[in-house]
């Protein structure tokens, strides 16, 4: 598959989710949550079912380590991002025009590790394959959806709220024209590149799977959504 058209989904599937925010008001909502545990079983299963096979095909027991790293930096992230790549999102203070720059940086730090996670180990100028970029772009629209819903509660300029999509909508592409190119020799190492997006991987979906139900109660429809992210998965492989 060529690797431009990578760049536009990458960039319009945040850049049109985060714009529906604005024209269309659409928000966070119960359907948005279903969309995320999805996101997380399917990234979870192709993770587990495609990736870690992948960066240890050529075996090295320090590729282990990124892993780990991986997961670390996706929990240092969170906690300035306060949990959103995997769905928690509050307002407060929506008088205050502040923007969330801890927040947005690290949502765009994850975004871009992504992207460079698209690079294939074998070829500086493809993307890995068709079931990683889909599990990214269906994480990242309840992302997109979430970041820009929070940056209009802030009462942002519209000219503000349009300049902070732009630059996390090229996050991920700039993150994979960078891998792609080699540039700081990046892209010398791959199978690193793709265990530390792994170990984020492996951090976000757990968390989102792990979460009970509000009252601890058995959700059949998460439930059922998992099995299906789990499934589709599997079969698209």
């Amino acid at each position: 598959m060529n690797i431009y058209p990578t760049y536009i989904i990458l960039f319009g599937s945040a850049a049109l989710s985060g714009l529906a925010v604005l024209f269309f008001k659409l928000n966070f909502s119960k359907n948005i949550r279903l969309l995320i545990s999805f996101s997380g079983a399917f990234l979870l299963a192709i993770s587990v079912l495609h990736l870690i096979p992948e960066i240890y095909s050529n075996y090295t027991e320090k590729i282990g380590i990124f892993i780990l790293v991986g997961f670390l930096l996706q929990l240092l992230l969170e906690f300035f991002s306060g949990g959103i790549e995997h769905g928690h999102f509050h307002t407060h203070n929506k008088s205050l025009i502040v923007f969330p720059f801890a927040i947005f940086i690290s949502l765009c730090i994850h975004s871009f590790i992504e992207g460079m996670a698209l690079i294939d180990p074998h070829d500086h100028h493809h993307h890995t394959n068709y079931s990683l970029l889909t599990g990214i772009i269906i994480h990242k629209i309840p992302i997109a959806i979430v970041l820009s819903t929070m940056l209009v509660s802030k009462n942002l300029s519209r000219t503000t709220f349009i300049i902070a999509l732009l630059i996390f909508s090229i996050s991920a592409p700039l993150g994979l024209f960078i891998a792609s190119n080699s540039f700081l020799d990046i892209a010398g190492s791959p199978n690193i590149i793709l265990a530390l997006a792994v170990g984020i991987f492996l951090h976000i979906s757990t968390t989102i799977l792990f979460e009970t139900s509000e009252g601890h109660k058995f959700d059949l429809k998460k439930f059922v959504i998992i099995v299906l992210g789990f499934t589709i998965a599997a079969i698209t492989l």
